[in-house]
């Protein structure tokens, strides 16, 4: 199976070259640069194994984008703490939103009168409601991108009909087909950015049970993020948009 490559980032503007990435699963980074392919310079290489190769790359993308956290202890936040973000937040509220399901959706009485075909009956005043009102009027921006499968899960048709219910209240959600997300290169991971200078990271289990929040201030991954942010809001799609190209459910 191969790797899943994740962009770190480069210094090279347009043409490419140099640039680091990520092995998503591995963590470990892969380099691209000029091949180094002299025979006299390969020569002069240490315990070369079959396979291996040599690139060049500036030091200055090493010192930029080079990973500095091999050693660091994830940070988890509580739920209390994790909802003060959505109060204490200045600018932009961003999620990148991955998942097939939520497990939390399906629990609702809202996803049962979904799966009915009856209206779900979305509340429209309740406190998270409120909140993105009064954060909104306040001249922030609540913003989502959802990646959808084709075809979509149940879940994911119920998150398109609620995008109508969040977009009343002030959000702006955003849609990609699966296949796009993957050409643009967009992480698996379900995450909040607030201010572009934090990441709260949702951790799911097998069940797609929600198992905790990290909180990521590393600039060098906080960069990243808010670059697949750009990549996935200029090519994403308003939900109404969007839902209007759905194929109905079979």
């Amino acid at each position: 199976m191969s790797r899943r490559l994740r962009y770190i980032g480069s210094n090279s503007g347009s043409d490419g070259c140099p640039t680091l990435y990520e092995d998503e699963e591995s963590g470990n980074v892969v380099v691209q640069g000029d091949l180094v392919t002299a025979p006299d310079e390969v020569a002069q290489m240490r315990n070369v194994k079959p396979g291996e190769g040599f690139v060049t790359v500036p030091r200055a993308l090493l010192a930029d984008f080079a990973p500095r956290d091999a050693g660091r202890e994830p940070v988890m936040i509580d739920y209390d703490e994790f909802e003060n973000l959505f109060k204490t937040f200045h600018h932009t509220a961003y999620r990148l939103e991955t998942r097939r399901q939520y497990r939390s959706d399906e629990q609702t009485e809202t996803y049962r009168r979904f799966v009915a075909g009856e209206d779900p009956g979305w509340e429209l005043d309740d406190p998270w409601c409120r909140n993105r009102r009064e954060q909104t009027a306040k001249g922030k921006r609540i913003e989502r991108v959802r990646v959808m499968d084709s075809p979509p899960t149940t879940g994911q048709r119920y998150l398109l009909d609620n995008a109508e219910r969040n977009g009343k209240v002030g959000e702006d959600i955003r849609y990609l087909w699966r296949a796009d997300a993957d050409r643009l290169g967009l992480p698996l991971e379900d995450a909040w950015l607030f201010d572009s200078r934090v990441i709260a990271l949702l951790h799911f289990d097998a069940d797609d049970d929600l198992t905790g929040v990290e909180l990521i201030t590393d600039p060098v991954r906080v960069a990243r993020a808010c670059q697949e942010r750009d990549a996935a809001w200029h090519f994403a799609v308003p939900h109404r948009e969007f839902g209007a190209g759905v194929p109905s459910e079979e």
